[in-house]
């Protein structure tokens, strides 16, 4: 066969294949989006609404209904096969469910999603009995708990599929245990997504303790799935930012690399090529566990460039031999310091607007309109517990912050930070407490639990098991309906139209100009992190009706899986800053392993028609529409002109064999 043959057969082998991610595209639509369950909620609020069963040391939002609450080896009242439950499944729209049995001690663990949509719980600690104490038996744990060590175990939940229809809202699903240990003990590993839908755990302690040192330090990363005869590779930043190293603080960057911030210091991983470069150290004061403050990656958005920044704020100024339990470290003051940087352009901080009081242990919470909201936490101390003469019943912090406050990264220099029309919790929110966004545009708030074991009677901060919901601004306004958006995403590829009646655009077709179509995952929440949360503005333009609808065209995720890794993650379609609800979609092949991508179709040009005439909007008319024709016409124009342009160009191509 010639070259030249072998050339366009390569080619028409190209074009079936974007044919076939195109029809794939068109026919898989999410269903659309209603409205909240209600529109009457205490907006800016805190509202009790349920009991998390297990006191929320970790959780995560594993289907639109369903988030999923993981706590240590502990006492709880509620059980489960026998022993008390330290794992449940929390139905958002019942507010309450059902116990699960997570198995091993998931003390202090580590989580994140697969490419494919299982969500894996890494690491912990031994088997213990009543109080924390060691249990004699190691393998099957010791009484009344019978929990065996989770120093080394690897659990999945395989529970969570790309729709609403998933097993796991039939109350079937369960953890698993896998059926390989990791290389090493974990406790407080940091887990990270990869661009391929594998997963980095990074760092961790081999028994625990307040902070951890250098005779039990582990140093190292790994990934999982493992590959065979995998060894853990070495991290010099664990080794140099020792006490106060544990749950370093880690992000998959858009250049494929990894940030890693831990105690002071600071460096990128290509953990590809397994080389690490130090970068600047952090300033102003510890972010990473105990010191714990609040850490965010600012949304990746077409105006930015799609350019990474992370957020830190709170903390404490320690340093490293001061991290000691011979002093009243509960009454020691937080910091009220925020920092940025943007490590793939710059690896210098720089200094952002400070935080109303000092923090440690505040959430930072990516909201569907941009802004950030920042949650739970103490104003003096650090994360942990203990038995000192000095704590606070166990707690080693005091004074907690109850009111929130939320950031606007467009907001000026000065003004970022805003408690308008926001109210105190009544709940102090301390070490192992947790929150995560829901698909309404709500936040779950839950967990604290400062103590050994469980503990209610005559302690200040008591065992907490109330779920309370946090309504943001935005929550009881009419929500955006859109149609049209797809329960799985690919990288690159053809663009996908999303209708807005004139109802969606609150009776004017000109507020479609700034309308946003956002991908968000909400993480894995534990220790004041929510890892793998990510926040990603789908590029878009826009055909205004004449009739006051109109019509998004939007690309789907930018060709580079780095900026957002493959797996789950809601899909909201935001209009004037009201979202709508979420719905749920799988971003990429849902496969682990290298990720396909294809170059981005050019979007049409924005316009608004109006009298039969098409008034361009930033680059030119566009040929969708005319007098009379609705938004499901211009939906429907822009489709087949796709899927027509898309065939032709296989004909052609076709005929040159």
């Amino acid at each position: 066969m010639s070259s030249h043959s072998t050339r366009h057969r390569s080619a028409v082998r190209g074009a079936v294949t974007a044919f076939s991610l195109l029809a794939t595209a068109y026919a898989q639509t999410a269903p659309t989006p209603g409205q909240p369950a209600r529109n009457n909620a205490p907006i800016g609020q805190f509202e009790i609404v349920g009991d998390s069963m297990v006191s929320a040391q970790q959780m995560f939002l594993g289907t639109v209904d369903k988030v999923y609450i993981i706590d240590k080896t502990e006492a709880n009242p509620k059980q489960v096969n026998g022993h008390p439950a330290w794992a449940s499944e929390f139905s958002v729209s019942k507010k309450g469910g059902r116990t699960m049995d997570i198995i091993t001690n998931t003390f202090c663990a580590g989580g994140n999603v697969l490419a494919n949509g299982t969500w894996l719980n890494v690491g912990g600690n031994m088997a213990v009995t009543t109080g924390g104490a060691r249990a004699d038996d190691q393998k099957a744990g010791g009484q009344p708990y019978e929990d065996p060590d989770g120093g080394q175990s690897c659990m999945i939940a395989d529970s969570l599929a790309p729709s609403l229809l998933n097993p796991c809202d039939d109350g079937t699903c369960d953890w698993v245990l896998y059926n390989q240990q990791m290389t090493s003990r974990r406790w407080y590993p940091t887990l990270e997504t990869l661009d391929d839908g594998s997963i980095i755990i990074i760092g961790g302690a081999e028994w625990g303790g307040f902070v951890n040192d250098a005779n039990q330090n582990n140093p190292t990363y790994e990934i999982f799935p493992p590959k065979a005869n995998a060894d853990p590779v070495k991290l010099n930043i664990l080794e140099n930012s020792l006490p106060a190293n544990l749950y370093p603080l880690t992000w998959l960057l858009p250049s494929g690399k990894l940030l890693i911030q831990s105690n002071w210091k600071t460096a990128l991983l290509d953990y590809k090529a397994q080389k690490e470069t130090p970068v600047d150290d952090m300033i102003e004061a510890v972010r990473v566990y105990p010191a714990s403050g609040g850490t965010a990656m600012l949304p990746l958005t077409p105006a930015n460039g799609y350019t990474a920044t992370i957020l830190f704020c709170g903390g404490n100024d320690l340093q490293p031999d001061r991290w000691t339990t011979d002093w009243d470290i509960a009454q020691y003051k937080t910091s009220t310091s925020c920092v940025t940087i943007t490590p793939d352009v710059a690896t210098t901080y720089n200094k952002d607007d400070p935080i109303p009081e000092g923090r440690s242990m505040g959430n930072l919470i990516m909201l569907p309109n941009g802004k950030i909201l920042l949650l739970n936490g103490a104003a003096t101390g650090v994360a942990g517990y203990g038995a000192q003469d000095w704590t606070v019943g166990e707690s080693y912090a005091d004074n907690p912050v109850l009111t929130p406050a939320i950031y606007d990264p467009n907001a000026p220099a000065g003004s970022r930070w805003s408690r308008e029309g926001l109210q105190a919790s009544t709940i102090p929110r301390m070490y192992h407490s947790s929150a995560t966004l829901l698909p309404d545009g709500s936040v779950l708030v839950s967990g604290s639990n400062p103590h050994a074991d469980y503990a209610v009677d005559n302690v200040k901060f008591p065992t907490e098991y109330r779920v309370e919901y946090f309504y943001p601004s935005y929550y009881n306004q009419r929500r955006p309906q859109p149609q049209g958006l797809l329960d799985q995403l690919a990288y690159g590829g053809p663009y996908f139209n999303v209708t807005l009646t004139k109802d969606d655009l609150a009776g004017d077709v000109n507020n479609i100009k700034e309308t946003q179509v956002i991908l968000l995952r909400t993480g894995f929440s534990t220790h004041t992190m929510n890892m793998g949360q990510r926040f990603l503005q789908l590029n878009s333009t826009y055909t205004g009706n004449a009739d006051g609808s109109a019509v998004l065209h939007v690309s789907q995720v930018p060709p580079n899986p780095a900026l957002f890794a493959p797996g789950p993650a809601l899909l909201f379609v935001v209009v004037n800053g009201v979202p709508s609800v979420g719905v749920q979609t799988m971003v990429g092949s849902g496969q682990i392993g290298e990720q396909p991508t294809t170059q981005a179709v050019v979007l049409p040009a924005a316009s608004i028609i109006s009298g039969g005439n098409a008034a361009s909007s930033g680059g030119g008319s566009s040929q969708h529409g005319g007098k009379g024709h609705n938004a499901a016409t211009s939906s429907f124009r822009a489709n087949a002109a796709l899927l027509v342009s898309s065939l032709l160009s296989v004909i052609a191509l076709a005929s040159f064999l």
